[in-house]
């Protein structure tokens, strides 16, 4: 089974098209109920494999545990995509927005890989975090984003030495700019008609998540050309 966080919009939504037709067993939650449905329900007739979708708050630790209570079966597979970007120039961010975006992307992730560790740590299971290219180079006017993202890598690649002896494994991405329902809800005005479209990220990312038998890409970044 296949569990996708952020999957009512985006690269999670697209994501959740791909495996689906390919009739993976699929788990996806996000926070808006109502949307992650109606994701759930357009991907039913193309698969013949049940597609369960489950709202959670990865940020709170009770809706964490609610939610992996609730799966009938490991993951074999877990792809973080939830999260938000809040932008502008640091005069100008508000208190309230910076605490709600690093809740968003930083302690979110930090309960998630924190549950999915304790809970099957010793399971051959693959988390794929994906994060941004924001997380690789400082940017201007996107200074508590950079910071929530480079925190983030911190953390991936600390746990990483945790599980060093351990059959899960941790895959780090870096996605560059896609045209999505992202920057909308950012606040940054963007022309994002150069961008890559959440449809072939998603493609360029499953295919780089194929694995073999004694090997796997462990950072992958995708650069919009």
């Amino acid at each position: 089974m296949i569990l996708i966080t952020g999957a009512s919009s985006g690269l999670g939504a697209a994501l959740a098209s791909l495996y689906a037709k390919e009739n993976e067993p699929l788990t996806l939650t996000g926070r808006n109920a109502e949307r992650l449905q109606t994701v759930a329900n357009a991907l039913t007739p193309f698969s013949n494999k049940p597609i369960a979708a489950i709202t959670a708050d990865l940020a709170s630790e009770s809706s964490l545990e609610a939610l992996f209570d609730g799966l009938t079966q490991a993951p074999k597979t877990v792809i973080h995509c939830a999260g938000s970007g809040y932008f502008g120039a640091i005069e100008t961010q508000g208190a309230s927005d910076i605490h709600s975006l690093l809740n968003n992307n930083v302690t979110s992730t930090i309960l998630l890989v924190r549950e999915l560790v304790k809970r099957y740590k010793d399971q051959a299971v693959t988390v794929v975090v994906v994060m941004s290219t924001a997380a690789l180079a400082a940017k201007a006017g996107e200074s508590t984003y950079c910071a929530a993202k480079w925190a983030v890598r911190g953390f991936i690649e600390s746990v990483r030495l945790e599980l060093k002896q351990s059959p899960m494994k941790l895959i780090a991405v870096y996605p560059g700019g896609m045209d999505t329902g992202f920057w909308p809800s950012s606040g940054k005005a963007l022309d994002t008609t150069s961008f890559m479209s959440a449809d072939e990220a998603a493609g360029m990312l499953k295919q780089a998540l194929i694995a073999t038998q004694h090997g796997y890409i462990a950072d992958i970044t995708i650069q919009r050309a």
